[in-house]
C-alpha cells in the first residue's frame, strides 16, 4: 500500500452527481495506527475505538458541566430502498470522514468536516437482495473492509473512490451463512466470524488476507467428530453439521499476547438440548484464538447444554487491574446469561462471576470453576435450577434473564476514568418452550418464546473486579444500543423509544437526553474534528426492535428511519 496519497474527487454512486471534495493529505491506516489508536483520540478507527474493547473516549470537551447544551449538528438519511430498515453498526470516523453501512450492506463515506452537514461522498452498494443485519466496518490501508451478504461476503472498498479492490465469498457450501459482526484488523490480516447458526451453520472463524482478500485460516466453533471437543455431542442427528456457536460481534485482541478474544453463540436447535445432548462444545464460550494460525489457546464455556438462547457473542472487554494485591491482565463480560464474569486473560481462569440483573435459571455460579453450581457432568441433559422447559406441551415456566439475556449485542464500556464497566442490561423475564418440529433448515432450527413483560432495561455500573453492582438505574424502555463511556465523565446511551441519554458516570443521574422518534440499535460513538466533539449515532430499528415493544402499547405508533445523527456543543 502506498504511504501517502491524496483525496480526490469522487463520484456518488447511484446518484450519477460528482461531489467535489478538497484534496488533503491521508495517512494509510496501518497495524502501528490500530496498536496505537488512543494517540488518535479524535478519531474512531475501529468498531470499539481500540484493540481491548473498551469503548471508553478520552475525548473531554463535552463533560458533566456542558452536556446540557449538546445539539443536533446535523443528520445523514441512509438506505431508501425499503421502509423497514435498521442498522447495528459503530459509525467509523478519520479526520472527519465517517464510514458507515446498513441493512442493506451498503458501505457509505460522509464528509462531516464542517461540522454543520454531512454530505455523502460516495456509496458502495454490494448488491444484497435481502436486508441482513451488519455491525459495521474496519479500516486497513487505503481500503474500508465492510460485510455484505445473500451471498456471505467480505469486500473490500478504496476510501477514495468507493471502487470494489477485491471480493471474497464467505459461504463455503453453507448458503444460509452470514457475515453480520464488524470485521476485526490484525496486522496484515482481516479476521472475520460466521453468523447464521440459528438457521442451522456451522460457524466458523477466519483470516484473510487483507490486501488480496485472499482466505488464509478457517476454524470452526463446532468440532467435526474425532476432533477435541467432540465428545460433547452426544447425539445420533449429527447436530455437529448444524450445530451454530455463531460469532456475530466483533471480538478484542491484545497486541503483546497476540491473542484475539472472541464470543461463540448458541448451540442449534436453539431451545431443545434434547437433540444435542452434552455440553455443546464450544458454543456459549470465550475463545481465544492466535490470529496468526488460527489455533485455539483456550475457552471457557459459560452455559453448558445451553436450552435458553444464551450465547455469549458480546464484546470480552481486556482491562488491567490489581487483583490481591498483584497487578493482572483481564477480561470482563456482561454474559447474556445475566452474570458478570471477569477472567484471567492468559487462561481464562475465573476471577469471579456474580449477577448483575435477576436471575433465575441457575443457583449461582462456582466462584473456583465458573460454572454453574447446580451443573451435573454426569448429566448428558442439564436441569440447572429447574427452569428449563425440556417437555413439549407441558406448562411454561419462566426464565430470568429472557431469551433477549441480561446484556446482548449491544456493547457494554469500561471507563478508565472510573474503573467501571457499564452494563446496559435487560431486566425482563420470559418462558422459553419446545417446539421439535423445528428441527430443520425449512422450519428455522428454533422453537418458541413469549413473554408478557413489558421489555424494560437499566444501566448498571459494576466493579469489573469484584463484580459489585455500584449504582443501577431503571429505563423505562429496552436498551439495544450499548454504552459508550468518557474522560468528560459521561456515559452515552440510546433507547428504543428514541432517546438518546446522557449519565453522570458516577451517580448515573441523567444529564441530558433527546428524543428523535425512532428506533435505536447502534453503539453511539464519539470523534472529533477541528477541536470540537462530537457525538454519532445510527437509528433504525426494524421489525426485532418492534417486537421487543409488543407489551409497550403507547410505543406501537413509533415510526422506523435509518438516519445517522451527530450532536455538537
Amino acid at each position: 500500500m502506498r504511504p501517502q496519497h491524496f483525496r480526490s474527487l469522487a463520484f456518488a454512486l447511484g446518484t450519477g452527481t460528482a461531489l467535489i471534495a478538497t484534496p488533503v493529505p491521508a495517512a494509510d491506516v496501518t497495524p502501528e495506527r490500530l496498536v496505537n489508536a488512543n494517540n488518535e483520540p479524535q478519531n474512531w478507527l475501529m468498531n470499539h475505538r481500540t484493540y481491548d474493547g473498551q469503548r471508553f473516549s478520552p475525548l473531554a470537551r463535552i463533560n458533566k458541566d456542558n452536556v446540557k447544551n449538546l445539539k443536533l449538528a446535523y443528520a445523514v438519511a441512509l438506505g431508501g430502498a425499503s421502509g423497514d430498515e435498521w442498522t447495528e453498526a459503530t459509525p467509523l470516523v478519520e479526520d472527519g470522514f465517517i464510514y458507515v453501512t446498513d441493512s442493506w450492506g451498503a458501505l457509505y463515506k460522509i464528509d462531516g468536516r464542517s461540522g454543520d452537514a454531512g454530505h455523502i461522498i460516495w456509496r458502495m452498494d454490494p448488491k444484497q437482495e435481502k436486508q441482513e443485519n451488519n455491525r459495521g466496518a474496519a479500516l486497513w490501508g487505503n481500503l474500508v473492509i465492510s460485510p455484505a451478504n445473500r451471498p456471505a461476503r467480505l469486500v473490500a472498498t478504496d476510501k477514495e473512490t468507493g471502487k470494489v479492490v477485491w471480493e471474497t465469498n464467505m459461504v463455503f457450501g453453507q448458503e444460509a451463512t452470514r457475515l453480520t459482526a464488524a470485521p476485526l484488523v490484525i496486522k496484515d490480516k482481516i479476521i472475520v466470524g460466521a453468523s447464521g447458526g440459528d438457521a442451522g451453520v456451522r460457524d466458523w472463524l477466519a483470516a484473510l488476507d487483507a490486501a488480496t482478500g485472499k482466505v488464509l485460516w478457517r476454524k470452526f466453533t463446532i468440532p467435526a467428530p474425532g476432533e477435541p471437543g467432540s465428545e460433547t455431542w452426544k447425539d445420533n442427528n449429527n447436530a455437529w453439521q448444524t450445530g451454530g456457536g455463531a460469532i456475530w460481534v466483533t471480538g478484542t485482541y491484545d497486541p503483546d499476547t497476540n491473542q484475539t478474544v472472541w464470543g461463540a453463540g448458541n448451540p442449534v436447535p436453539m431451545f431443545d438440548p434434547t437433540y444435542r445432548p452434552g455440553d455443546n462444545l464450544f458454543t456459549n464460550s470465550a475463545i481465544s484464538w492466535d490470529p496468526d494460525t488460527g489455533k485455539m489457546d483456550w475457552y471457557f464455556q459459560y452455559t453448558p447444554g445451553d436450552m435458553w438462547d444464551f450465547d455469549e457473542v458480546g464484546t470480552h472487554i481486556l482491562i488491567d487491574s490489581e487483583v490481591a494485591g498483584q497487578q493482572r491482565k483481564l477480561i470482563t463480560h456482561s454474559a447474556r446469561n445475566g452474570f458478570l464474569y471477569t477472567m484471567d486473560r492468559s487462561n481464562g481462569q475465573i476471577i469471579g462471576a456474580k449477577p448483575y440483573v435477576q436471575v433465575s435459571w441457575t443457583k449461582g455460579i462456582d466462584q473456583k470453576t465458573g460454572k454453574p453450581i447446580d451443573y451435573d457432568p454426569a448429566k448428558d441433559v442439564q436441569t440447572y435450577a429447574g427452569v428449563g422447559n425440556l417437555t413439549p406441551g407441558a406448562p411454561l415456566k419462566s426464565v430470568c434473564p429472557s431469551f433477549n439475556g441480561g446484556n446482548n449485542f449491544f456493547p457494554s464500556s469500561y471507563s478508565l476514568r472510573t474503573k467501571l464497566i457499564y452494563i446496559p442490561a435487560y431486566t425482563s423475564c420470559s418462558t422459553v418452550g419446545i417446539d421439535r418440529t423445528k428441527h430443520s433448515a425449512e422450519r428455522g432450527w428454533n422453537g418458541g418464546y413469549t413473554t408478557s413483560e413489558r421489555f424494560e432495561s437499566a444501566l448498571v455500573a459494576v466493579d469489573p473486579v469484584t463484580q459489585e453492582i455500584k449504582k443501577s438505574v431503571p429505563l423505562p424502555y429496552p436498551n439495544a444500543a450499548g454504552a459508550l463511556s468518557t474522560a468528560g465523565g459521561l456515559v452515552f446511551t440510546a433507547l428504543l423509544d428514541g432517546t438518546v441519554a446522557a449519565f453522570d458516570d458516577t451517580t448515573l443521574a441523567e444529564l441530558w437526553k433527546m428524543n428523535l422518534g425512532t428506533y435505536f440499535k447502534a453503539p453511539p460513538m464519539t470523534f472529533e474534528v477541528d477541536g470540537r466533539q462530537y457525538l454519532a449515532i445510527i437509528s433504525g430499528g426494524g421489525v426485532s426492535a418492534r417486537r421487543r415493544l409488543t407489551n409497550t402499547p403507547e410505543l406501537k405508533d413509533e415510526r422506523n428511519a435509518m438516519v445517522l445523527y451527530v450532536f455538537g456543543l
